[in-house]
């Protein structure tokens, strides 16, 4: 009788200490875990409940507490919150798939080449195509239609420059177009050369030519979104803010994400049109999940690459040119008070040149002097005033993309000269101005590939290691820094630092495995670094 009782005893005291151990969806254990809250504080494991962080800690305690029938071994890697792409065109990436690939041609000729290997698969009624860039060839210059009319005198041809605010287009789209010498349009420019049309169009005239573009079927549309998606989980990133979408757009996206088609998280700048402003500003905020409309995209200038960014001064390689903001300031103020008093709305704007950030910097200071924690963005901040710096807060926050200035380096220089050049790309100092500072990369201008986006801006160098030293080394962000702005900072920037951008309770599970410590590595590995696992709410999406 005594071995009875003895034997239940035991069995009760270890059923008492099984029972003990919570239930949950997901354990995550073999990791060095970088949670990026407040102290930056590295640990070991934590576990997963319906999509959200229940416990982290080290793997003693958790696995003391906790059981699973989901075990995810990192096998040593490194882990990190999901990360963010604080500024970037999603559905863009995803339309670019489906035209011609022009990135890293080094002539135009080579352009030519991709445009009819193109055309002779797709047998396309327009072709349209992105990515050139002229200050990547051996003559660094527009060029011109001539050729594009020799090959294709019946079929239009748009090819838009890398950066989105140029525009090479044939003598047929010009003829369907209605462009002639004559055509005037304000912000931007129609470029002629004898006072005849290169096919060349900056900024606004661009528009012309959109509206004769046939449009994207359904299919394309939804197909664009899939591919973006599985572009962008293979880089790690788990948000994205696309910068400037319209409401037919932002409306498919959540129809995808409603029917579980769609799982990318999605920080949506709506285009201030006056049809957009009018309906959402009425509608208010939207936010589920996985979609968060509260914010409108403003254009103020155009790019430094195509000289269409607005400066005080002429350019320093064009005498009396100064660019041109595409809206106008009158436009901008009415914008900026309305969305401040209609709406809890942000306005992020596009400001590269010096001129363009002044108008947005008082812009903002004015309409916002008397409403607090409004987190506005000024997005790209590239060119600014000395100064302007000081305009910069936790209520005007800067918005950039570091492998702008790894891109621009060779020839930002002669664009703005040595004196202007002192408050270009000036991330470390827009930092310590702001006390915040969110990164993107504004792909498909640039790359997706966010090791290149934290190795520009701790290195300060290309992909060839160059230059020695690093471009304008003084203005490099610390690997903190840098993480921060892409997961922590960015969550703030868009109002979500309570449910994502760090690894604590409470919050999304949203993270990546790597192999290698980005914080630690030697800093020529980081751009090799690939992501081994992505998960958004605990599910593995790569």
């Amino acid at each position: 009788m005594k071995k009875i009782t003895t034997l239940f005893l035991i069995v009760m005291v270890l059923f008492a200490c099984s029972s003990e151990k919570k239930k949950v969806d997901v354990l995550i254990k073999n990791a060095t875990i970088y949670t990026v809250n407040e102290s930056f504080e590295t640990t070991e494991a934590f576990v997963i409940k319906d999509g959200k962080i229940l416990d982290i800690g080290t793997l003693k305690e958790i696995e003391a507490t906790y059981e699973s029938d989901e075990i995810v071994d990192a096998e040593g890697g490194y882990i990190y919150p999901g990360l963010i792409d604080a500024h970037c065109h999603f559905y863009g990436l995803g339309l670019n798939q489906q035209v011609v690939n022009l990135v890293g041609t080094t002539s135009f000729d080579e352009v030519l080449e991709r445009v009819i290997a193109f055309q002779n698969k797709k047998k396309s009624s327009f072709i349209t195509g992105r990515g050139w860039d002229q200050n990547d060839w051996e003559i660094k210059e527009f060029p011109t239609k001539d050729k594009l009319d020799s090959l294709f005198p019946d079929t239009p041809v748009a090819l838009r420059r890398i950066d989105g605010h140029a525009l090479l287009v044939n003598q047929k789209a010009l003829d369907l177009a209605g462009i002639t010498s004559e055509t005037k349009v304000d912000g931007g420019e129609i470029v002629l050369e004898n006072e005849m049309l290169t096919g060349i169009l900056i900024d606004n005239p661009m528009g012309l030519i959109q509206r004769i573009i046939p449009e994207n079927s359904l299919n394309q549309k939804v197909s664009a979104l899939k591919d973006a998606e599985a572009i962008c989980f293979s880089y790690g990133l788990t948000t994205v803010n696309d910068a400037g979408l319209s409401r037919e757009t932002v409306e498919l996206i959540d129809s995808l994400q409603t029917s579980n088609e769609l799982t990318m998280r999605v920080y949506a700048m709506i285009s201030a049109s006056n049809e957009n402003l009018d309906y959402y500003l009425q509608k208010g905020i939207i936010k589920t999940d996985y979609l968060n409309v509260r914010s409108f995209k403003v254009y103020a200038d155009g790019a430094l690459g195509s000289r269409g960014a607005a400066l005080r001064n002429p350019y320093s390689d064009k005498p009396e040119h100064f660019g041109a903001m595409v809206t106008s300031i009158n436009d901008i103020n009415e914008i900026a008070n309305r969305i401040a008093n209609e709406s809890e709305y942000q306005m992020n704007t596009h400001a590269i040149g010096d001129s363009a950030n002044t108008v947005i910097l008082k812009t903002y200071l004015d309409v916002l002097k008397n409403k607090n924690d409004r987190r506005w963005k000024v997005e790209h901040a590239q060119i600014v005033s000395l100064s302007d710096f000081n305009y910069f807060s936790f209520n005007i926050i800067p918005s950039i993309q570091p492998t702008h200035a790894t891109s621009d380096m060779y020839w930002a220089e002669d664009r703005v000269g040595a004196e202007r050049i002192k408050g270009a790309y000036a991330y470390k100092t827009l930092l310590d101005k702001a006390g915040i500072i969110v990164l993107g990369t504004d792909f498909p201008v640039e790359l997706v590939n966010p090791m290149h986006t934290f190795y520009a801006a701790v290195s300060r160098k290309d992909l060839q290691n160059y230059p020695e030293g690093g471009f304008r080394i003084e203005e490099a962000l610390s690997r903190e820094e840098t993480l921060k702005g892409m997961t922590i900072w960015a969550a703030f920037s868009n109002f979500e630092e309570a449910e994502k951008g760090s690894l604590e309770i409470g919050k999304f599970a949203d993270f990546i495995i790597l192999p290698k410590d980005i914080m630690t590595i030697p800093e020529n590995e980081i751009p090799s670094v690939k992501v081994k696992a992505t998960y958004i709410a605990g599910k593995k999406v790569y």
